[in-house]
């Protein structure tokens, strides 16, 4: 079989082609040195350890944390051969690794924010009144997520919960939130955001200290909720959220009411109620014991003369009934008066027909 002779351009794409095929998005681990920013706009540094360096190429834009000479960082990126024959990493993302180098990136992106006004206090909104639907952005498999719902459910029930899946950790994890974040924000009715995650190492944690995803936090439209990690961990995006809770289960604790301690604390006002109605309607029935006597006195004089009234109108439509009349001799007669006429004639006891044999005027 002939050789295959390539092009120096024809070789370089077959080369990265096998580069894309066997590497896309690798995780590589390793040192920043020689970090430089040309332009504005084009990111270079060197990816080392103790005995090997690669060259590294970004735009800064995908830049979402700050990084500096001697940071230890993870990236992931595609390896590639430039077009001047250099091997080279495309970086697309990056996360710090280790606790000095995630509190070096921290301290350096919470200045360039604040002094941005992003955490700025006045701009916290409260907590919703009337709370019904919660949009959550967790992962369902973890612990932190099972703690959020059993408390939500226990304390008070009834809310419409919507979940967004996402991972909560690693370098994908902070674009699948802001992805979460953009779909509650513009394809549902959820009147509160809240993004939780149980406790873990400062390598776990360091998505939430994602540029990108600290600012679509403090963009967002839906008040926010943060629940991350441990009552000792702070996050960009706490300091980004309208409310931060110090763990997952206290933000259920801070978006429902306790449903035992709200009925005690009716029960309480209730008994409080007829506690001072009583008192004021007994102070009501002291100062006006002599006007109601009065009054009392009054309404059964008038009760005692209407029911007099009554039995006399009652004694008198007896006296008119017919029958009463009857009984005192007295007949009805009912026909035509004429000589020869056949008429009707009711006493008390019969009832009687007769013939006209004579008519008197009186």
């Amino acid at each position: 079989m002939p050789e295959q002779t390539y092009t120096v351009s024809d070789f370089q794409a077959v080369c990265n082609q096998i580069l894309d095929n066997a590497f896309a998005g690798v995780i590589i681990e390793g040192e920043v040195a020689s970090f430089k920013i040309n332009q504005g706009k084009f990111v270079f540094f060197d990816l080392k350890d103790e005995s090997s360096s690669i060259g590294c190429f970004m735009m800064q834009f995908a830049l979402r944390f700050p990084i500096e000479d001697g940071m230890r960082i993870r990236v992931k990126a595609t390896p590639k051969i430039t077009t001047w024959g250099k091997f080279s990493l495309t970086i697309q993302a990056i996360v710090p690794v280790g606790e000095g180098s995630l509190k070096k990136s921290f301290e350096l992106l919470k200045k360039k924010l604040h002094t941005e006004g992003l955490f700025d206090p006045a701009k916290k909104r409260p907590l919703p009144t009337d709370l019904a639907k919660i949009g959550v952005i967790s992962s369902t498999q973890a612990a932190g997520y099972a703690d959020f719902c059993k408390i939500l459910n226990e304390r008070w029930g009834g809310l419409e919960v919507q979940v967004a899946h996402t991972q909560v950790q690693g370098i994908s994890a902070a674009d699948q939130i802001i992805r979460a974040l953009k779909y509650f924000n513009e394809h549902s009715e959820v009147q509160i955001i809240a993004i939780i995650r149980g406790g873990g190492s400062a390598d776990d944690l360091a998505v939430f200290n994602d540029e990108q995803l600290v600012r679509a936090i403090a963009a967002s439209k839906v008040p926010i909720i943060t629940g991350i990690g441990h009552e000792i961990d702070e996050s960009l995006s706490d300091l980004a959220a309208d409310l931060i809770a110090s763990t997952p289960s206290n933000a259920a604790q801070m978006l429902t009411k306790d449903k035992r301690a709200e009925i005690s604390n009716l029960y309480s006002e209730l008994q409080r109620t007829a506690r001072l109605l009583d008192d004021k309607l007994s102070a009501i029935i002291r100062d006006n014991r002599r006007e109601i006597d009065a009054t009392s006195r009054a309404l059964i004089t008038k009760v005692t003369t209407f029911e007099d009234s009554v039995k006399s109108y009652i004694q008198i439509v007896e006296q008119l009934n017919p029958e009463k009349v009857l009984e005192r001799g007295y007949a009805l007669i009912s026909g035509k008066i004429a000589i020869g006429s056949i008429i009707q004639v009711i006493t008390s006891s019969k009832q009687i027909q007769a013939e006209v044999k004579n008519v008197t005027t009186k």
